[in-house]
């Protein structure tokens, strides 16, 4: 089973009719069905088809109500649409007289689980494709066509020119019958349908203009979901143009295959076209290509799309996958219709919960809407895309934006995050399910940045939708769908890995074993310290010149630097520039952090250490003892100093003017054998006056010696007692 495409006319809804650039161009709605198929085991099928359309017709069987693959595909329209009708068929397999209450008991069951979902007032509608059930469908008509009668699992709108055959008309009259079981076409029956006029009724309501940005800006971009050869033409692909437009004779590339082509020639549901624009569905006929070698792929213009063996995506968990997201897991991955293993490596969620937290507080964006978390989609492009026909072809080709016509992973709740390889990342063993930020809040299933390694190269523009599933887990126990994200960066996983700034945080501790001198702050009068002492953070043997210098942390936070050893049993010493008040036996911690991708394995501290804060230092009780008993020790040695005495023997040189000397000769002071030189400089006073003088020299040989008063003494001193003041 794969994808199935029809579609039907419709006059134009009234969002569309009330837009006047629109109602210039178009006077009918062309609306593409793509029909994925709805069982469990073709999930795969499911996730490509979602991403090719704007609106989900999601059909529940009626009478069991939502299955296990139901939630799924719910899963998958939450990531990709904004727009879904509930399509309840079968119920003619209700009596007619419990029919309406049977009905109304379903869409609450269903709506009851759609709480807690973008989907909650999802409008709900009853039909029955087939009256009759299964058999009934399985009688074969020939030469009818009956596909707008088929089950709408998905609808695609688009606007299509209002010169449009009449067929094709025809076609979408034959759609709207309400009961067609009196139609006959050679001889068969067609089946009888029940109230698909009430569907087409709500999807005229319901409808929306669907967003084509950039038709002529962008580069070509064209998801093929099927290949094969016409004999005597070439090969078809048929597919969906995600982007741009592209014409017949137009160089075309597909880069699975490394190969050009010029397209011969194109058609849209059997009418031929010259041009296909964003969003059309149509087939592609070049020649010289091998069908066999192209199931699924992508064509673009010449070189716009690229190889992407590696990328760097912001995703989210889905809230219904039970179990872990574990780094380094393999999960299959898909983006658009490509779908391949890769591995997959989570960390940053608390630095991005933090990046947010700051935009939203200084008012930046990074388009998202906080209250519920999911990103706006964009504009509605009816007047935009209008314009932007208008320009001319020569316009500037714009890069590729996305893999998909779903809002370029907005709607899945995805922001626009630029990644920064620069910036330190915590490094997680897994997805984090919840994480507290610094703020106090808590969140929960964060948003994460992925490193994707895929096994098998894909083509797919940057800005694209991707969704991670555990396709290998059995449905009937767990949700596959696992994440979605939005690919942010192309990343070559073998060179670049190593610059990924992934860290864990390490701690150490060790013990206050001695306090420093005590000091007055003198800014706020605390006492602190500004030395301390500690232990058992290092061996003995420890070389401590590479602690130097590192930043050591009290438990109240204060932060100081180690400045040395002290001793030999691995003690240090740690400085404290603005102080600590800290007491032995307290902890001190050396917090740092370790890049796993760093092959030194250096200790790498982003601390920063507190300014200055001076002091004056405060003497404790035993130094005031100690100082007061010197003291009194000094007073008690002054005191019991011997006293020296001697007298003036003779007057030494001429007499001043009034009659006095400045220099006498003093005996008694010294014994002959003492040298009086090592005296020089000794005071003398004049026991009788007091007037002081100092020993200038010796003066003979018998231990007198020669002492000089500047303010002279009178003649009369000469015989006079005189004492040595300095033993």
């Amino acid at each position: 089973l794969d994808l199935g495409f029809s579609a039907f006319l419709m006059p134009l809804p009234p969002s569309i009719a009330n837009d006047d650039n629109l109602v210039e161009e178009y006077d009918l709605l062309q609306v593409t069905l793509v029909d994925c198929p709805g069982h469990a085991s073709l999930i795969r099928t499911i996730i490509g088809g979602a991403q090719i359309i704007d609106m989900v017709l999601l059909v529940i069987d009626a009478t069991k109500g939502i299955q296990t693959q139901t939630a799924e595909c719910l899963v998958i329209a939450e990531m990709t649409t904004k727009n879904l009708v509930v399509v309840l068929n079968k119920v003619d397999l209700f009596p007619v007289n419990e029919r309406e209450e049977r009905l109304e008991k379903v869409k609450r069951n269903i709506r009851a689980a759609l709480v807690g979902t973008r989907f909650s007032d999802v409008p709900m509608v009853g039909i029955s494709a087939c009256v009759g059930g299964e058999k009934v469908a399985a009688v074969k008509v020939d030469d009818v066509n009956v596909n707008a009668n088929n089950t709408m699992s998905n609808a695609k709108n688009n606007s299509t020119a209002g010169n449009s055959n009449s067929n094709a008309t025809n076609a979408n009259s034959n759609a709207t019958n309400k009961h067609n079981s009196n139609n006959h076409h050679h001889h068969q029956q067609v089946p009888e349908t029940m109230n698909l006029q009430g569907l087409l009724d709500l999807l005229n309501s319901k409808i929306q203009p669907p967003n084509r940005s950039r038709i002529l800006t962008s580069s070509f971009h064209f998801a093929i979901d099927h290949c094969f050869p016409i004999k005597g033409q070439g090969t078809v692909m048929t597919g969906t143009c995600l982007a741009g437009s592209i014409s017949v004779n137009d160089i075309v590339e597909f880069p699975t295959l490394s190969i050009q082509r010029k397209i011969k020639s194109m058609q849209m549901f059997r009418r031929k076209v010259l041009r296909i624009n964003q969003g059309d569905r149509a087939g592609i006929c070049v020649s010289n290509v091998d069908p066999k070698l192209m199931e699924r792929g992508v064509a673009a213009s010449p070189d716009s799309v690229k190889l992407i063996s590696g990328a760097i995506a912001v995703v989210k968990k889905v809230v219904y996958f039970r179990g872990s997201l574990g780094s380094g897991t393999k999960f299959h991955i898909s983006v658009g219709h490509t779908t391949v293993m890769a591995q997959v490596t989570f960390w940053g969620a608390k630095e991005i919960q933090e990046r947010l937290r700051s935009m939203r507080s200084s008012g930046d964006s990074a388009d998202t809407n906080t209250s519920t978390g999911m990103a706006p989609s964009p504009p509605s492009s009816s007047s935009s895309s209008h314009q932007d026909k208008k320009k001319q072809k020569g316009d500037e080709k714009d890069e590729l934006k996305s893999s998909s016509l779903g809002g370029n992973a907005d709607i899945a709740g995805l922001p626009h995050l630029q990644f920064d390889i620069g910036e330190d990342f915590i490094q997680q063993d897994d997805y984090l399910e919840k994480i507290e930020l610094e703020s106090g809040e808590t969140s929960v299933l964060p948003l994460h940045w992925a490193m994707i390694d895929f096994q098998t190269p894909v083509y797919c523009p940057v800005d694209s939708l991707i969704i991670g599933s555990r396709l290998d887990t059995d449905i009937q126990s767990n949700c596959r769908l696992a994440f979605a994200g939005r690919l942010v960066q192309k990343f070559d996983v073998k060179n670049d890995v190593s610059k990924l700034r992934l860290y864990t945080r390490k701690e150490k501790y060790g013990i206050i074993c001695r306090l420093g001198d005590p000091f007055k702050r003198n800014d706020d009068g605390k006492i602190v310290r500004y030395e301390v002492f500690g232990t058992d953070l290092f061996k003995k043997e420890t070389n401590m010149t590479q602690f130097i210098g590192l930043h050591l942390e009290t438990e109240n936070g204060d932060i100081g630097v180690i400045h040395s050893s002290f001793g030999t049993s691995g003690k240090f010493k740690v400085n404290f520039p603005a102080g600590v008040e800290a007491r032995n036996g307290e902890k001190l911690f050396l917090r740092f952090k370790r890049f796993t991708n760093d092959a030194e394995k250096k200790i790498r501290q982003d601390s920063q250490l507190p300014s200055e804060r001076c002091g004056t230092r405060i003497q404790s009780e035993k130094e005031k003892k100690k100082q007061k008993k010197s003291k009194k020790q000094a007073e008690k040695a002054k005191a019991a100093m011997v006293k020296v005495e001697g007298k003036i023997s003779s007057m030494k040189g001429d007499a001043l003017t009034n009659g006095n000397f400045e220099i006498v000769v003093v005996e008694g002071f010294f014994t002959p054998e003492v040298n009086v030189r090592e005296k020089i400089g000794m005071k003398v006073k004049v026991s009788e006056t007091g007037q002081l003088g100092s020993i200038t020299g010796s003066f003979g040989k018998a231990g007198k010696c020669k002492v000089g008063f500047p303010d002279s003494i009178p003649a009369n001193l000469l015989g006079k007692k005189v004492e040595l003041i300095e033993s």
